[in-house]
């Protein structure tokens, strides 16, 4: 009774008094009427892209979702606001807040880059995610990136690729000299070490520059990409496997300054939706990827040509090399991610091989499926 009659006179006090502050200015405003912040995020997708289009898509969706509107982003299709190749100038410039691609397109400008997203016979997937979250690749990846002003954060993984398409069969290292293949990053580096001609396209141009030969052939992504960009109606040799990328992390970069200026939990969120989508596109990969070997093969008559083994040992041979040259010539920080992606590749190879290697020899012995077949 005493605290009631406290808190009615303090209100009629305050009230009265004429220098009184009103008690909704005591409290913080609520959050429709706080700043709303507008954010435009290019990438290296033509619109409507399936899986890596859809994944710059959901990203910033969900940013603007779970912000109540705070943070809005707008999606740029590769070409509408920048060219699909130039989103680490885009954002480390201010001329857009974010961006979304592969890493290894930036190998031109910052040579470690690459080992951000895939360098061939590198990391798995699983061992990717272990090296960056756990053994230091994500802080090696800040400190390199910092010196242009963006903050990197990794969104997404396509798994496993493909080894692309020929126009003509390739049986041997002898019938890759002199042909003009498209391929990014450092699988493209060590083709060259075997007398391809390799240039770097968007995914936009290749099914029109496969078409009228002005390249022999491509590789992308795999099979869910490469259905929707129809590359199968020009030729039916697919080979495999793609030792180019083994597990090919995609980027989101924020610029530096944008995302220091904004609060804390706007910044949670932006760090908390790009970890999602790490993990959800890597799933759609996995989830769509089977039913689009499938329809291709199936329906349209692609051959799976598997590299021989001689091939892939001059592929091995020069990566090596690649790799080597990087580390050779890099300045102290490129020296140092080199290192320590190898180290954690030789550190996770005995477990991969027991684990996961191990199991994949072993999972047919002896099962059937319901129906009675094995595979």
């Amino acid at each position: 009774m005493r605290r009631r009659r406290f808190l009615t006179g303090a209100l009629t006090a305050g009230a009265a008094g004429a220098g009184a502050v009103s008690l909704a200015s005591t409290f913080p405003k609520p959050a429709l009427a706080q700043e709303r912040i507008e954010w435009r995020m290019v990438t290296a997708w033509p619109k409507g892209l399936p899986g890596l289009g859809s994944s710059a898509e959901r990203l910033a969706e969900r940013i603007t979702q779970l912000s109540a509107g705070r943070l809005t982003v707008k999606v740029f299709a590769g070409g509408e606001l920048v060219s699909p190749l130039q989103g680490f100038a885009a954002v480390s410039q201010g001329m857009a807040e974010m961006a979304h691609d592969f890493s290894l397109y930036h190998i031109g400008q910052m040579p470690a880059a690459a080992f951000f997203s895939a360098v061939p016979f590198g990391l798995t997937p699983q061992e990717f995610n272990g090296w960056m979250n756990f053994a230091g690749g994500q802080e090696l990846w800040d400190e390199l990136y910092d010196t242009a002003g963006v903050k990197p954060f990794l969104a997404g993984n396509t798994g496993v690729q493909m080894g692309g398409w020929f126009l003509e069969e390739v049986k041997s290292v002898g019938d890759l000299k002199g042909r003009k293949f498209s391929i990014p990053g450092y699988g493209g580096e060590a083709l060259k070490k075997l007398g391809v001609e390799t240039v770097t396209l968007s995914s936009g141009e290749l099914f029109g520059n496969l078409q009228d030969g002005s390249i022999d052939g491509a590789e992308w992504i795999g099979p869910y990409n490469d259905l929707s960009l129809g590359l199968y109606k020009i030729t039916k040799l697919y080979y495999w496997p793609g030792f180019q990328e083994p597990g090919t992390g995609l980027e989101c970069m924020v610029n530096k300054g944008k995302f220091a200026a904004l609060p804390d939990d706007l910044r949670q969120i932006v760090a908390a939706s790009c970890l999602a989508e790490n993990d959800l596109t890597s799933a759609e990969y996995s989830g769509r990827s089977p039913g689009a070997l499938a329809t291709l093969v199936n329906e349209y008559g692609v051959q799976l040509k598997k590299f021989p083994r001689d091939m892939l040992m001059a592929f091995g041979r020069a990566s090596s090399e690649v790799v080597a040259e990087v580390l050779e010539n890099g300045d102290d920080l490129t020296k140092r991610i080199v290192t320590s992606y190898l180290r954690h590749r030789k550190a996770a190879l005995p477990w991969s091989r027991v684990a996961d290697g191990g199991f994949l020899a072993a999972r047919d012995l002896g099962f059937a499926f319901p129906d009675g077949s094995t595979s």
